[in-house]
């Protein structure tokens, strides 16, 4: 009997065990498709942990990710020494039709990056990955594979928008605020570098505003996360899965440097190519030049924040908006300006015909110029001009340099618009007080802010000056206005 009771005592334990076994494995099951269910909405702190794990948040914006590929059809001449010619000449001829004029046809293949901002198959990606190219093929994350066409490119900014061909019910990323992004944040690149498909790299951003010499609109976001060739165009993801900056430029001289063309410009640039498959930028019509220390001083500016007018075109919006030489810009639309720099991004990014309120500090007071945006023209054409004089060098030796009057050889042989007005110097002497700012070819258009017409004019305000004077110069250099500022 004692054996059968004990029987009966752990049959109800062994119960009551299950039953408390049951209810832990239900309260698992559902924890976990609690987890799963705020996976799959917005990527926050709150679900998942970055410091972790990425793969929440690789898991939901690589199925956007795509592979481009690009082939193009290069034509030459059999026996011409290149780059290809000396394949051929070490590893033998490659393949590739001829004829018997000698005449070969190769076709290049190449690989970039993209991402999918619409389910219906738009596709971003650089300039520079679809430049030329004769067919782009675009592979998506599940391997299947599409033929684009491009919408619209725009090279200034690097920047192209690519329509797949019978696509619909894509995944697709967004874009978020690349301005509220902060050195030290950490981001997420994904891509094709080298080929490998879908590759992850993780990282920092190192910097902002970086230029790297790209163009006008330099403005790179610049990361530690790996970026090779093969990245170009992949999207630059912040931790929440927006897509905060397009990977394009990598620097082959260091190791963990690449750059991102922010997405508040790309942005942008890809609503104008949706709509019209051309970008309209805005225009103001003037030549900025980075302030220096010496410069602020010199102009009674309190500290070097802002852009230095160093010229006003003819007929454009600045000029027609009062804006003068020497003006410094310090706010427009409401945006301070850090530097010279940022004033190209964001004129462009103004719409034209809009009217924007600018301060700018003139004479050392404070004025608030309105002006409309005019649309940036496609070229900028430079005047052939033509001034009739003679030629007649002359030896300054105050100042230890040779001018020459601006006449019509030597500004078509310097490139000069035909609004310049000035002297060409001609020769630096070895002690010139000016051979660290000034050089052959530059054309002298002011002294402290005295318009100079020719040689004679030149020389009336050079004897004016005395030892110890500061010297400020407007110098056209080869497309380029200078302010520059030397002490006697």
């Amino acid at each position: 009997m004692a054996f059968s009771n004990n029987s009966r005592g752990a049959g109800r334990w062994a119960a009551v065990l299950a039953l408390v076994l049951f209810a832990a494995v239900a309260c698992g099951a559902a924890s976990a498709r609690d987890k799963n269910k705020k996976q799959n909405g917005p990527l926050s702190p709150t679900t998942y942990d970055p410091q972790i794990s990425l793969a929440p948040l690789v898991d939901k914006v690589s199925p956007a990710v795509v592979n481009i590929r690009t082939r193009t059809t290069v034509r030459g001449m059999q026996g011409m020494m290149g780059p290809e010619g000396l394949f051929e000449f070490f590893f033998g001829r490659r393949q590739g039709r001829g004829d018997p004029f000698g005449r070969t046809e190769r076709t290049l293949q190449a690989a970039g990056s993209g991402f999918i901002i619409d389910s219906g198959g738009l596709v971003v990606t650089n300039h520079h990955v679809i430049k030329d190219v004769d067919e782009i093929e675009v592979q998506l994350s599940d391997d299947r594979i599409f033929m684009a066409q491009v919408v619209g490119s725009d090279q200034r900014t690097d920047v192209a928008l690519l329509r797949l061909d019978k696509a619909k019910g894509l995944p697709t990323v967004e874009f978020g605020d690349s301005e509220a992004l902060k050195v030290g944040d950490r981001v997420v690149a994904i891509g094709n570098p080298f080929g490998l498909d879908h590759t992850v790299t993780a990282g920092i951003v190192s910097a902002k505003e970086r230029v790297i010499g790209a163009g006008p609109y330099d403005d790179f976001i610049q990361t530690d996360a790996s970026i090779n060739p093969g990245n170009s165009g992949g999207p630059l993801f912040d931790l929440s899965g927006y897509v905060i900056g397009i990977n394009t430029a990598v620097n082959r001289n260091a190791e963990g440097i690449g750059f991102a063309i922010p997405s508040n410009l790309a942005r942008d640039m890809i609503e104008a190519l949706k709509n019209g498959g051309t970008v309209v930028r805005g225009w103001l019509g003037v030549v900025p030049q980075p302030l220096t220390d010496e410069l602020a001083q010199v102009l009674g500016l309190p500290d070097k924040a802002g852009a230095l007018v160093a010229n006003v075109q003819a007929d454009s919006p600045a000029k027609k908006g009062g804006l003068k030489v020497r003006d410094v810009i310090v706010k427009i639309d409401g945006k301070k300006l850090k530097n010279s720099r940022g004033i190209y991004p964001l004129i462009a990014g103004l719409k034209p015909g809009k009217t924007v309120s600018f301060s700018v500090i003139r004479d050392g007071k404070r004025k608030t110029l309105k002006v409309k945006i005019g649309t940036r023209p496609d070229d900028d054409e430079a005047g052939d001009g033509s001034t009739g004089k003679k030629s007649t060098v002359t030896q300054t030796p105050k100042l230890g340099i040779q001018i020459d009057d601006l006449n019509d050889n030597l500004r078509r042989r310097l490139g000069a618009e035909d609004a310049v007005r000035g002297v060409v110097v001609t020769e630096l002497e070895m002690d010139s007080p000016l051979r660290k700012v000034v050089r052959k070819g530059d054309i002298i258009t002011e002294l402290n802010r005295d318009p100079v017409g020719d040689v004679a004019s030149f020389r009336e305000i050079v004897t004016k000056l005395g030892s110890g004077d500061d010297l400020l110069l407007l110098i056209y250099r080869r497309g380029a206005w200078i302010y520059q500022v030397v002490r006697l």
